[in-house]
């Protein structure tokens, strides 16, 4: 991996030189430390300075496609050059330019920096941390009732800078004042814990990881850590103990305490958390730095020493914790067959291109109801297959709510693959345009079609590249109704699923590393009530259309409620009216979600009941729209399954099967046919005009189809 150490010692390349200067650095010893440490694990690594020409520099040394199995990082060790705000420039760039980074976003680091924002929301969080003010010059008064001794610092500064106790008014003005005068800050005035110091590191993000506690033992002088005392420019007074003397309630308690401020502060890869223990043994909170010194003496780095962990090991270990953030587990291609290793290496290098092309499909947008733009869409789509040599299906294409293209072996007893090209839902005149951040994609019908659809293409592409596509039985099912709940094309995937030996559904996963073997079916059903057109007010007998529709609510609200894997819903209410009459027509949609198919009719036939009306002046209107059947565990459904948790397996990425509520096109296949759901891209907030997909992903659910296909040519 290419790694890039982003620093600051001597340059002051800026624009301008102005405000308060940086004097927090690391020494050229601990980052050529840093760099010796991962030399030793096979990166590529390159010191920049943090200045100016950080953004040209990046952009020569940092990949902009996938190199091997993932892109480059900047290892953050930046405090920046000037300003309050410094450890947040190199961060915030790197966000700007699209730069994985190890470590705390700039949010958190302003947070971090400033002390007194951080005890603010520690205090909100009911986290410990010592009584405080703030005082803004030396002339101003101290409105909070603190016993001394107190201890002032400057409220944006670290290492140290400033730090004093003082015992009296006399002191606290001369401390407040070399403050304002020496760095332009207002003061932090908290009441002194007198007691212990401890503090503990924390590493990784999901889990955190608390390390165990370390002690600051003071020799002689006062009882505080100082920025003398860090840089070593007195004679050394403050020895370390690591893991400190403590009881295992109090470092349990203290870690909890640590972990909850990491987290509250929103902290990533790394950091430090300083407490004072009272006499009482009462931990509280000092401060988070959340940019912990990494130098050889430093107590993150005995702190993990104390785990065992080495020097260089730890830092490799925070590369794989920010990796992991950024591109989720480690993907091993180790053990693949020749023909796995050109498919691995293949995926692997078109990150960059399938999400170009992944744009390319979202910005054609296909609504249910546009026939136009379907029949433009499965011209491009059919073009593509055909450079991969497979050819449409003429007994199973009807040209307009579905096509079925196969390979010259055709896909009896093999794989049949389904997709959808509509996006079903009303998303507005202007569909949301495809854009990418750093966890998630987002378009319009990106996570419904587009990434399931792409994650095919490119699993297919990878066999050919392998030289493998030609000897497989493989069909692509592709329909345009999945807003009409598949009315049309339903039974021709039940028919066409008969001939496949085991079908799979490039529909999304809804969690992280799922799969789908289990989902429920769905029955919707219309609704319209007609009355009289009527004046508010008026003092008839006759029920008006809306009224009776509410009143059926409650009852429709009841059916079924301690049914278990049932669920009725009554949707989208819409009225018509004349002028201010009341309304003398309602239309809804009621869904009945279910996994027995004879229980739901059941409750259909309440339902039905339900509304023949006998009331003076009403008419009820029902009419079924669309029946799914649930996906349910076939036969073989279990053997699929688990042939994909042991490819996932074998690249160390974590897999497992889940059951969802909303139904799909595994629901029509064969009752006699293996099917697995769910192998697109894991969704966020499907079927809306913000549904998204996880970028990692859409690579990880590519390279486990593709190596799936590979095991069946195999067999």
């Amino acid at each position: 991996m290419k790694i890039a150490i982003v620093y600051n010692r001597e340059s002051k390349a800026v624009i301008n030189l102005f405000g308060i200067p940086n004097k927090e650095r690391y020494g050229m010893s601990t980052i050529r430390k840093v760099k010796d440490a991962l030399f030793e694990h096979d990166h590529q690594v390159k010191l920049f300075e943090g200045d100016k020409n950080i953004v040209a520099n990046l952009e020569k040394f940092m990949p902009r496609v996938l190199s091997g199995e993932r892109p480059g990082l900047v290892f953050n060790l930046s405090y920046g050059i000037q300003g309050k705000g410094r450890y947040m420039h190199i961060p915030a760039i790197l966000e700007m330019l699209g730069i994985p980074y190890v470590g705390s976003g700039p949010e958190t680091h302003a947070i971090a920096l400033d002390k007194v924002i951080t005890k603010m929301i520690l205090m909100q969080r009911g986290i410990p941390t010592p009584k405080f003010t703030v005082l803004e010059t030396p002339e101003s008064p101290m409105e909070e009732n603190l016993n001394y001794p107190l201890i002032v610092k400057p409220k944006n500064e670290a290492v140290s800078f400033g730090l004093r106790i003082v015992r009296n008014q006399e002191e606290l003005l001369a401390g407040v004042t070399n403050i304002y005068e020496e760095f332009k800050s207002p003061t932090l005035v908290e009441e002194y814990v007198d007691g212990r110091e401890i503090n503990i590191a924390l590493l990784g993000n999901n889990p955190v990881e608390a390390l165990p506690p370390l002690e600051m033992l003071f020799e002689n002088g006062e009882h505080i850590y100082t920025y003398e005392d860090k840089t070593n420019k007195i004679l050394p007074r403050v020895k370390t103990v690591c893991p400190a003397d403590l009881d295992e309630e109090l470092t349990k308690k203290m870690q909890e305490i640590a972990v909850q401020t990491f987290k509250t502060l929103g902290c990533f890869d790394s950091a430090r958390v300083d407490f004072r223990v009272d006499k009482h043994g009462n931990p509280f909170v000092l401060e988070v730095n959340s940019m912990a010194s990494l130098s050889q003496n430093s107590s993150f780095v005995k702190a993990a020493s104390a785990t065992g962990l080495s020097y260089n090991r730890l830092i490799q270990r925070i590369i794989e914790i920010a990796s992991q953030r950024y591109f989720g587990p480690s993907i091993d291609g180790g053990g693949l067959t020749e023909e796995g290793s050109h498919a691995f290496s293949y995926i692997t290098q078109q990150r960059d291109r399938m999400e170009g092309e992944l744009r390319s499909l979202t910005n054609l947008y296909t609504a249910t109801e546009d026939l136009v733009s379907k029949q433009t869409f499965i011209r491009k789509l059919e073009y593509r297959l055909k450079k991969m040599n497979l050819t449409k299906d003429r007994r199973r294409t009807d040209d307009t709510s579905h096509w079925l293209f196969t390979t010259e072996q055709g896909f009896e007893n093999g794989v049949l693959f389904v997709v959808p090209i509509d996006i079903p839902g009303d998303r507005g005149a202007y569909p949301i345009p495809f854009r990418i951040e750093p966890e998630y994609m987002y378009g319009a019908g990106i996570a419904s079609s587009r990434g399931g659809m792409m994650v095919m293409i490119k699993a297919l592409e990878a066999l050919r590249q392998a030289g493998r596509l030609n000897h497989q039985k493989i069909g692509v099912f592709v329909y345009g109704d999945e807003g009409n709940g598949m009315r049309y094309s339903g039974e021709a995937l039940r028919l066409a699923s008969k001939e496949a030996g085991e079908v799979i559904v490039m529909a999304p996963g809804y969690n992280l590393n799922t799969v789908v073997y289990q989902r429920r079916g769905a029955i919707k059903i219309k609704i319209v009530v007609e009355g009289s057109p009527m004046r508010i007010g008026a003092k008839n007998h006759t029920a008006n259309a809306l009224d009776y529709l509410l009143k059926k609510t409650a009852d429709i609200r009841a059916l079924g409620k301690d049914t278990p894997l049932l669920a009725i819903s009554l949707q989208n209410i819409e009225t018509s009216r004349y002028g201010v009459l009341i309304p003398h027509r309602v239309s809804a949609t009621l869904i009945i979600a279910f996994m027995d198919q004879e229980v739901a009719l059941r409750y259909e036939k309440a339902i039905r009941k339900l509304f023949m009306s006998k009331q003076k002046g009403i008419k009820t209107y029902l009419e079924k729209l669309e029946d799914r059947p649930p996906m349910t565990k076939k036969k073989g459904t279990t053997p699929l399954l688990k042939a994909f948790q042991g490819i996932a397996e074998q690249w160390n990425l974590p897999l497992r099967g889940e059951s969802t509520l909303l139904p799909s096109a595994a629901g029509m296949v064969d009752e006699n046919t293996p099917v697995l759901c769910g192998l697109g891209p894991s969704a966020k907030h499907l079927y809306t005009p913000t549904e998204s997909i996880h970028r990692t992903e859409l690579v990880q659910k590519t390279m486990l189809l593709a190596q799936y296909l590979l095991t069946k040519d195999e067999n």
